[in-house]
């Protein structure tokens, strides 16, 4: 029969080797992930060209193991279980980029943070401080606007300016000194400028007094961004032609090393 089939097919090798259900399984909770909220069974079966029994079978697997609920309109969210795995993968992730924040710290005297985008959030997820007596301390899992900071531009640069405006809509854009950036117009503007540069800059924008360089992480398991931040009257323009090439060479650095974990 075509269900019996269908199921053998689920339990099979993909052509990778691995377990052609698990494959497919993950795909779909990436797919629920980048659409940002509820979806259909047809929705996904446009979207992964599968065919809608199995799609029907994987979901109901997830949804019996917390991964995916089920609304009362029948369509489909991501599950409270996954959020226990996205703080520890976080985590980890905050644990693999410190040898390149340190590195960072050695190489331009100023405090190093790591940075993911979670949902409308930055969140760090690692730091390493500067040698300085007077430094910039973030807590590690500090969450803010992303509309502020240097981390929330370099996370922000690549996406398309109608998702940016929908975001500043949810979060609103609350002025965190005189100097934030509190228009979707110059936000968008900011954010040109990013994709021009290669950098982003938080100058006097989340602290009065306080200047942030940033960078995204190219090809990230999940957006994310490095930076460095310290006093103004040390990060000035001649320091950021400086700091700038070292934060990209670590950037591509542990872009580099996070695809060979993800390769093992």
């Amino acid at each position: 029969m075509p269900t019996s089939s269908a199921s053998a097919t689920d339990s099979t090798k993909s052509a990778g080797g691995g377990v052609q259900s698990l494959e497919r399984a993950f795909d779909l909770l990436e797919r629920m992930a980048d659409a940002g909220g509820e979806v259909g069974l047809s929705e996904l079966s446009a979207s992964s060209g599968l065919p809608l029994p199995t799609i029907h079978r994987l979901m109901r697997t997830l949804v019996a193991c917390g991964y995916v609920r089920q609304q009362a309109n029948r369509r489909y969210a991501l599950g409270p279980r996954l959020i226990r795995l996205g703080e520890s993968a976080s985590r980890l992730l905050g644990t693999w980029a410190r040898p390149y924040l340190a590195r960072l710290v050695d190489e331009t005297g100023e405090t190093a943070n790591m940075a993911l985008l979670d949902g409308d959030e930055v969140v760090y997820v690692a730091q390493v401080p500067s040698k300085h007596s007077m430094r910039m301390f973030t807590e590690v899992g500090r969450r803010v606007l992303p509309h502020s900071t240097g981390v929330g531009k370099a996370l922000l640069a690549d996406f398309g300016d109608d998702q940016v405006r929908a975001l500043l809509a949810r979060t609103g854009m609350p002025a965190a000194t005189e100097k934030t950036i509190t228009t979707p117009d110059g936000f968008l503007a900011a954010l040109a400028e990013v994709r021009r540069s290669g950098y982003a800059i938080d100058d006097n924008e989340q602290e009065i007094g306080v200047r942030c360089l940033a960078v995204p992480v190219p090809d990230s398991p999940t957006p994310a961004a490095i930076s460095i931040s310290g006093p103004a009257g040390r990060v000035t323009e001649t320091a950021t032609e400086r700091i700038v090439p070292v934060l990209q060479q670590v950037a591509g650095a542990l872009s580099e090393a996070l695809a060979t974990r993800n390769d093992a």
